[in-house]
């Protein structure tokens, strides 16, 4: 029976609405004490002092791409999973996105099998929506549901073919399983390589014009509205796309949204520098829109802050920059990144962002998490709010480290991520 007794920590928990100075007492994986008395306490039990810390549920990550199997030089699932203990990840969705594609029971059990080895977060597995991700068959998602998938994706790659989408949405309500889905029209994205507007054009590069993403998302609530099933659209990116989403749900819709942190504090002017590091997707907006962004993180047009980690080797993101892949690292920088774009600007607080990183996360994923109630499984974030770091390429245990955050100064440190009740992470 492994006890710990966390003590004179701010104890965040958005699923009560709570925000105060608390012990939380842990045992054998759960949480089975809020305050308890000295009295009820095990004989020399281990304590961890939390002063001036923040005491949280783990978070939870709707989508990290781990890219194994096949695309070992990226990422594997033993480096994702360091590096999102390292960012306070205690649940994680892993993407369809690997090769041969996660759209068979088989490649579900290689994931989970690889998961438990690494002894990290709880990785959960997210199937492929279409055969071998290429948008045409559905894939076999009851069989996928009985080997584990707990929501499908085609994401990267949007869900171009509306009749697909709409019968997924159909089916996937036998399980009440989510649909996840990056909106974007294809055919209006093209080869695009960062927002369309006055410096893309000034830089001479193709644009991604923010109706791909617009029109899409009209689709997928439409879509959502007339099946009943359960979407999940993101991450979002546009001015548009919020006030969408904003419609929907105030008819009662069943729709949730996310975006993800380099959305909310970073814009379009930095592609100026031709440096890859900046071509990530969804791609980096203007000012207007990153503002609208963050008022809709705010009011809870938009549920969740994932990480958008797409992680793609140094030699890759070293090329010219329309021949560069998106992406970027991001599972170790999101919850600082967020908290200085959001909470030390003061458009959130604490209790919000935790709820919109962890609690909404797990909600929407359907997953165990996102709680630390008496009986809720001992998953933990210890977060120093505080201190101020700024990120460098040696500091990252993800095998990728392109990130547009490059010598950018964070506030907010992870110092232990907590799984079951085992401290899984420490920061030095």
């Amino acid at each position: 029976m492994n006890s710990l007794l966390i003590e004179n920590g701010r104890l965040v928990d958005p699923s009560v609405q709570h925000d105060a100075v608390a012990r939380l007492l842990i045992d054998d994986g759960y949480v089975v004490a809020i305050d308890p008395l000295d009295g009820d306490l095990p004989p020399s039990i281990p304590r961890l002092n939390a002063a001036g810390k923040i005491v949280a549920p783990g978070l939870v990550d709707l989508c990290s791409e781990l890219r194994e199997p096949g695309r070992d030089e990226d990422e594997t699932i033993a480096s994702g999973a360091l590096a999102a203990l390292a960012g306070g990840y205690t649940s994680i969705l892993c993407s369809s996105n690997t090769h041969p594609p996660i759209d068979s029971p088989g490649a579900v059990e290689f994931v989970r099998q690889k998961a438990a080895q690494a002894r990290g977060p709880r990785i959960h597995v997210t199937g492929c929506v279409s055969k071998q991700r290429q948008g045409q068959e559905m894939a076999e998602l009851g069989l996928l549901v009985d080997a584990g998938a707990v929501a499908f994706s085609d994401s990267p790659a949007p869900l171009a073919n509306s009749a697909l989408l709409r019968r997924a949405l159909e089916y996937c309500r036998m399980f009440d399983r989510p649909i996840f889905d990056r909106p974007e029209v294809p055919e209006l994205a093209g080869r695009g390589v960062m927002h369309e507007g006055c410096h893309s054009l000034v830089l001479g590069l193709a644009g991604l014009p923010t109706e791909a993403e617009d029109l899409a998302v009209a689709r997928d609530v439409r879509l959502a509205e007339a099946t009943g099933g359960r979407l999940h659209v993101g991450p979002v990116s546009t001015m548009g796309s919020v006030d969408l989403i904003s419609r929907v749900k105030s008819r009662g819709i069943q729709v949730t949204a996310s975006v993800c942190p380099h959305n909310l504090g970073l814009t379009d002017e930095k592609l100026r520098s031709f440096d890859a590091r900046y071509k990530v997707h969804p791609p980096l907006r203007s000012g207007r829109h990153v503002e609208t962004l963050r008022q809709a993180v705010a009011d809870g047009t938009i549920d969740v802050i994932q990480t958008g980690h797409m992680p793609r080797a140094r030699e890759k993101k070293m090329d010219d920059l329309d021949l560069a892949p998106f992406g970027m690292t991001s599972l170790e920088t999101c919850l600082a990144a967020s908290a200085t774009a959001l909470v030390r600007s003061g458009v959130l607080d604490w209790l919000t962002l935790i709820d919109r990183m962890s609690t909404a996360a797990a909600k929407v994923a359907g997953i165990k998490g996102g709680r630390l109630q008496v009986g809720d499984p001992a998953d933990v974030v210890i977060i120093d709010p505080d201190f101020a770091w700024t990120v460098s390429e040696s500091s990252f245990r993800s095998r990728c480290s392109s990130t547009p955050l490059l010598g950018c100064e964070l506030y907010g440190r992870i110092t232990e991520t907590i799984v079951g009740g085992e401290v899984r992470f420490q920061s030095i």
